[in-house]
């Protein structure tokens, strides 16, 4: 007879992180914000997507502030409580997460715009004709 698939059920480890990053990563179709310590390793995420939102809805400011007190409430389960805050891409929910985390209780250190500037890279795509 065949061995029983075994599930194993990972349980997320209380850690006690008193700081970390929050990158906001706002692109124009979908709002990202991924909470990580120091060193980098993720600590809590959420996206307007998990969060229920659908096609153009993801993109609204609101679908941003909804992810961001996502992300805020789990890094806080882990006793964060202050964040830098790095921003990157064109969306239109860069302000709102940002607002929703500081909404949230953290209180925020630094703000840096880390959008992915090219120094004359790759062609862009076509401009839109409406």
């Amino acid at each position: 007879m065949g061995k029983e698939a075994t599930t194993r059920v990972r349980r997320r480890e209380r850690k006690n992180i008193a700081s970390g990053v929050a990158h906001v990563n706002a692109s124009f179709n979908n709002t990202m914000i991924t909470i990580t310590d120091a060193q980098g390793n993720t600590i809590a995420w959420s996206s307007a997507g998990t969060k229920g939102f659908k096609g153009s809805r993801k993109s609204t400011p609101f679908a941003a502030q909804v992810a961001a007190e996502d992300a805020a409430q789990k890094a806080m389960e882990h006793g964060m409580r202050t964040l830098e805050v790095e921003v990157a891409g064109p969306g239109s929910g860069r302000e709102s997460a940002l607002r929703a985390l500081q909404a949230a209780g953290f209180t925020i250190t630094s703000i840096r715009d880390v959008t992915p500037i090219p120094h004359n890279g790759c062609r862009p795509r076509k401009r839109r004709r409406v």
